[in-house]
Order: structure tokens, then C-alpha cells, then sequence
């Protein structure tokens, strides 16, 4: 019988966007869920929350912007406050994800499916969110294999 896991939610937190995915309960696979347009942080915090209860999640994964030299510009600080922010209001474990290429690996594999450009905009954030949070289970999963070896 399959062990009950709780659920991981990855987030590719944007200027405009937040795109949302959450894992299956065996925390291998990531689905890509929604966006959300961003309003204000409280409202956003209620969709979170809605996540972390609906989904039953046991850790939110935030893509952490970082340049190719491993550097944090001013995306990555924005994003760093908005996890200070949810650290602030929730009591769940919250882990930043180097999120480098994800925007455009989901870009260009909606180009080479000949997704249009004005729905690229509406689903590359949500993507994202899940190759952020797929890349996450992927090291976990390695990580718990090289544990049992």
C-alpha cells in the first residue's frame, strides 16, 4: 500500500503573475495548476491558503531567480522579500528553488508546440511553477534513492 504523503505547492512568483503548480501524493510528478494576476499580497496570501488546504501541502517550493554566475539581482530580492512575506504568515515549511531556464524552457516548448503567443503569456507562469517544483521532487526523490542505497 502506497504511503499517504502530503502535497508540495511550487510557485513561480512573478511582477505580474504568480504561477502555482502542486505535486501528485507520491511527491514525484508536478502539475501545473493556475495563474494568478497579482493584486495585493494579503489577497494573494488567500489563494495561497486556499492551495495549502485544498491540496492538503506540507511545503511551498518558490522559484528563486539567479543569474547565470549565480548571482541575485533585483528580481531575486523582490522574491526573497515575498518568502520573508509567507514565512511571516504561515506556519509551513517554505524552500527557494533555483529556478534558472525554467521561464524559458516552458516558453520554448509552447513554441515548439505551436502554442500562440497570447496564450504563452497565460500559461508560461504556471509552467514554470511546475518545472520549478518538478526540478525540487527530482532532487528529493535522488536524494532519498542515494539515502536507501
Amino acid at each position: 500500500m502506497e504511503e499517504y504523503l502530503l502535497r508540495k505547492l511550487g510557485i513561480d512568483y512573478g511582477s505580474k503573475y504568480i504561477g502555482l503548480a502542486v505535486s501528485d501524493r507520491s511527491n514525484t510528478v508536478a502539475h501545473s495548476k493556475e495563474v494568478i494576476r497579482r493584486t495585493d499580497l494579503q489577497k494573494d496570501l488567500l489563494t495561497i491558503k486556499d492551495y495549502i488546504d485544498d491540496y492538503e501541502i506540507d511545503e511551498i517550493v518558490v522559484g528563486m531567480p539567479t543569474s547565470l554566475n549565480g548571482n541575485k539581482g533585483p528580481r531575486a530580492q523582490k522574491t526573497q522579500e515575498f518568502i520573508n512575506f509567507l514565512n511571516n504568515n504561515l506556519e509551513i515549511k517554505i524552500t527557494a528553488w533555483d529556478e534558472r531556464f525554467t521561464t524559458l524552457i516552458a516558453d520554448q516548448s509552447m513554441i515548439d508546440a505551436d502554442v500562440s503567443r497570447r496564450k504563452r503569456k497565460k500559461l508560461v507562469d504556471k509552467i514554470a511553477a511546475a518545472l520549478i517544483l518538478q526540478n525540487y521532487l527530482d532532487y528529493l526523490n535522488k536524494k532519498d534513492g542515494e539515502a536507501n542505497e
